[in-house]
């Protein structure tokens, strides 16, 4: 079977964009794919200093990932930080990537462009990156049109190592983009981001979550005046919890007039709301439970040791290094 890698970082609470773009595409691929799920906490220190928030964080993913599906059972759910010698990988990544590259990269050039922090962290970013995918000998990496330049910069990280060191030391992956949530719309238009202060929380209460969604910035068309769901933000978010069926009957009804924004909207929470009702009450009783989750990631961190070892052995060996011997059974 397939290998497939996502990994979310700790910062924030999770949004609608988060569900769809990338845990409820993740869930998906759980019939075709051994997956690996991987909360990426040592990424959000480059910009997360509070370590008691960081940690909480780590536990709202795990819980939330599991809530909306997630079977850990078969499949493998862990924190990045709990694998040490992730960041061994990245030191020699780091030496066979040019500086030009991570130049290139999105995430530092906004951070120069919006006069953001800018340490070495969000400067090396790509490299820890790459290392979480590489280590783990993915074939796919399910991931955002704006996190495709990740895979490619890990694709090409490992094409220098292979061309210094041979053939087939690491694998290249392929990105795995669904089209239809490339880019998830906030309640702005923008893209749905904690930066934009613009998201519709995940696991918000009903109340919360219907005042999110009634805030949706529409056009001021008025109530008796014939719309259309097509090209709208509202059309675009429905489209993603609604049936073709649903969609195409409040799309008529809007035609016709006599329905306001407001309706659609209401429309538009049910919908949403249908979908995450018992995810959020699953999410609720597993938060509760921190033990629980910290087991959970505590054996998803052996099974992915497991497989990232013996990667990170062939990367050694060929760099001149000795395999790495150390269990790693207390971390």
């Amino acid at each position: 079977m397939k290998r497939s890698l996502t990994g979310i970082r700790a910062t924030g609470n999770l949004h609608i964009g988060n569900y769809l773009g990338a845990i409820r595409e993740g869930v998906r691929l759980q019939e075709e794919y051994e997956c690996l799920y991987f909360i990426a906490d040592m990424h959000s220190l480059t910009t997360n200093k509070d370590p008691n928030l960081l940690r909480m964080q780590s536990l709202d993913i795990a819980a939330s990932w599991i809530a909306c599906g997630l079977d850990t059972q078969k499949h493998l759910l862990y924190r990045q930080s709990d694998i040490p010698v992730v960041a061994e990988f990245a030191w020699y990544l780091s030496c066979c990537t040019g500086m030009g590259l991570l130049q290139k990269a999105h995430s530092y050039k906004d951070a120069i462009a919006n006069e953001k922090e800018v340490n070495h962290g969000v400067f090396a970013y790509p490299v820890l990156m790459a290392a979480d995918i590489l280590m783990y000998d993915p074939d796919v990496v399910p991931v955002g049109k704006d996190q495709k330049q990740h895979v490619e910069m890990s694709r090409d990280m490992a094409g220098s190592v292979n061309s210094l060191y041979g053939e087939g030391v690491l694998k290249l992956p392929e990105p795995l983009i669904n089209e239809k949530v490339m880019v998830i719309p906030g309640l702005d238009g923008r893209k749905m981001s904690k930066s934009y202060n613009n998201e519709i929380p995940l696991f918000s209460s009903e109340k919360e979550l219907r005042k999110k969604v009634m805030s949706i910035t529409t056009d001021s068309t008025a109530l008796e005046a014939p719309k259309t769901l097509d090209g709208t933000l509202v059309g675009q978010l429905f489209s993603f919890f609604a049936s073709q069926g649903e969609y195409e009957d409040l799309n008529k009804r809007l035609s016709k007039g006599g329905l306001g924004w407001g309706h659609a909207k209401e429309e538009l929470f049910q919908a949403i709301n249908r979908e995450i009702k018992e995810a959020r009450d699953r999410y609720q009783a597993l938060r509760s439970d921190e033990d629980q989750l910290n087991g959970i990631l505590e054996e998803g961190r052996d099974k992915a040791l497991k497989i990232g070892i013996p990667v990170l052995n062939r990367l050694r060996e060929a760099v001149g290094m000795s395999p790495q011997t150390c269990s790693f059974k207390k971390i």
